[in-house]
C-alpha cells in the first residue's frame, strides 16, 4: 500500500515475446533490461520484472532480472503474479467513478452523506470532507500504514473498519482542501464508501466493474485471511534495517492495505488495465466526463500532479505518464501508459522503503515509454 514519490552487460537480455527470446538488437541493449539489471544493482533486490505494451499491434514484451527465490535460486517467473500495493487506489477510483456516472455517487459531496458519523477524530469531520479530497489526497486525513505494517506481517487480520478506527487515532493532518497529502486513509474511506453505496462487498464490485470487464484473468482481489499468491510468483523480501539481510515475506495478510493496497496482479495484466482506462474513445471503464475529473489533477512535487487515483507524471520534455506506484511488504511496483495507449509495467521483489528505490523503479518505467 505504501507509494513514495520520487522528486529528484550483466545478462544476456531476457525479454519475450509470445514465449521466444528476444536478443538485443544491433542498435544496443534493450533499455528496459538495462534498467532491471540496474535497479537490482542499485537496490539490492532480489529479482525484477517487467512488461511492455506496444500500441501496434498490443502484444506486451516481457522482461526478468535476477532470481524468483534466492534461497532456492529457483529462475524469476515470467509474468508471474505479484502483490501491486498502492496500484490498487486506481481500481478504487475506477470503481467509485463509475457510480458518479451512475449519479450514485457525487464527487463534492460530503463523505458524511455516505458514511454518516463514521469520519471523525481530531481535526477530522466527514462533513468538512468531499469525496473528491478523499480520490486526490487533499482530506488531511491522516496515514495509518506504519500502525498496520506489524499485522501485515503477522498475519493479523484487519477489518476495514478496524484499520479506519486506527487511522482515525490520530489528528488531522491539515485542513480539508488547504495541502495535499499522500494518506492510504483516504481509500479506506473511499472503499466503505463504495460497499455502502452498493450493498455489495468492494472486492465483487472491482471484479466485476473492472477485472472481468477487461479481462484481467491474473489480477484479484484477495479474500479475508487469504495469505498466499494464487498463481506462480517470484517470493517477494523485506529489508527490516539497512545492511540486514531482506526475509521472505511473501506469505502475509494485506487486508490492513484493503481498498488502498491489498490487489495482485501481472505486470501485463496492469498494461491491459492502463491502457483501457486512459482510451479517450471506446472505453469500456469511464464515460469522459468521469476520465476528464480523474486527469484533473493539483502538483504534488517535482514531474508530479495528482489526479483521481492517478498520477501525472512527466517522464522526459516529451513523455508524459498516467499510472501509480505501490509498495507492500515484498514487493514495489510502478504501472502507468502514455496517452497513445503504450504502457509499462514493472515491479521488484524487495519493498521500496526510499524515495531512490521508487526512482529506480520509474526509471525502467521511462525507459519503456519513452522511445
Amino acid at each position: 500500500m505504501r507509494t513514495r514519490l520520487a522528486v529528484t552487460a550483466l545478462a544476456l537480455a531476457t525479454a519475450v515475446t509470445a514465449g521466444l527470446a528476444v536478443p538485443a538488437t544491433a542498435a544496443g541493449p534493450d533499455p528496459v533490461q538495462q534498467g532491471l539489471e540496474t535497479l537490482l544493482r542499485s537496490t539490492g533486490a532480489p529479482g525484477a520484472l517487467a512488461s511492455v505494451r506496444d500500441t501496434k499491434d498490443g502484444r506486451d514484451r516481457t522482461y526478468t532480472a535476477g532470481e524468483g527465490d534466492r534461497d532456492t535460486h529457483a529462475k524469476m517467473p515470467r509474468d508471474g503474479q505479484v502483490r501491486i500495493g498502492s496500484v490498487t487506489k486506481t481500481f478504487t477510483a475506477v470503481v467509485v467513478l463509475q457510480l458518479v456516472g451512475e449519479g450514485r455517487i457525487r464527487l463534492d459531496e460530503p463523505v458524511e452523506t455516505y458514511l454518516p458519523n463514521l469520519v471523525r477524530g481530531k481535526g477530522i469531520d466527514g462533513n468538512r470532507i468531499t469525496v473528491r479530497q478523499l480520490l486526490r489526497h487533499t482530506s488531511g486525513l491522516p496515514d495509518y500504514e506504519d500502525d498496520v505494517t506489524d499485522d501485515i506481517l503477522e498475519r493479523r487480520y484487519l477489518s476495514p473498519r478496524d484499520a479506519l478506527d486506527v487511522a482515525l487515532r490520530r489528528e488531522a493532518v491539515f485542513v480539508p482542501g488547504k495541502d495535499w497529502g499522500y494518506s492510504s486513509t483516504n481509500y479506506l474511506a473511499a472503499g466503505l464508501m463504495v460497499e455502502k453505496v452498493t450493498g455489495r462487498p468492494l472486492a465483487e464490485e472491482i471484479d466485476r466493474r473492472v477485472i472481468q470487464r477487461i479481462g484481467l484473468s491474473h489480477t484479484y482481489f484477495p479474500a479475508p485471511g487469504e495469505t498466499t499468491i494464487r498463481e506462480r510468483h517470484p517470493q517477494g523480501y523485506r529489508q527490516d534495517r539497512p545492511g540486514t539481510k531482506p526475509r521472505n515475506v511473501t506469505e502475509i495478510d494485506p487486508s490492513a492495505s484493503w481498498a488502498a493496497g491489498a490487489m495482485v496482479s501481472t505486470t501485463s495484466d496492469l498494461d491491459r488495465f492502463f491502457s483501457a482506462l486512459l482510451k479517450a474513445k471506446d472505453n469500456i471503464l469511464l464515460d469522459p466526463a468521469q476520465l476528464n475529473q480523474m486527469r484533473t489533477t493539483v502538483r504534488v512535487g517535482d514531474g508530479y500532479d495528482m489526479g483521481l487515483g492517478i498520477m501525472r507524471v512527466q517522464l522526459s520534455d516529451k513523455c508524459v505518464a498516467w499510472g501509480h506506484s505501490g509498495g507492500i511488504p515484498g514487493y514495489g511496483t510502478w504501472a502507468g501508459a502514455t496517452d497513445d495507449g503504450r504502457a509499462v509495467g514493472v515491479t521488484m521483489t524487495l519493498e521500496p522503503r526510499s524515495n531512490e528505490a521508487m526512482k529506480h523503479l520509474e526509471n525502467v518505467m521511462k525507459a519503456g515509454l519513452c522511445r
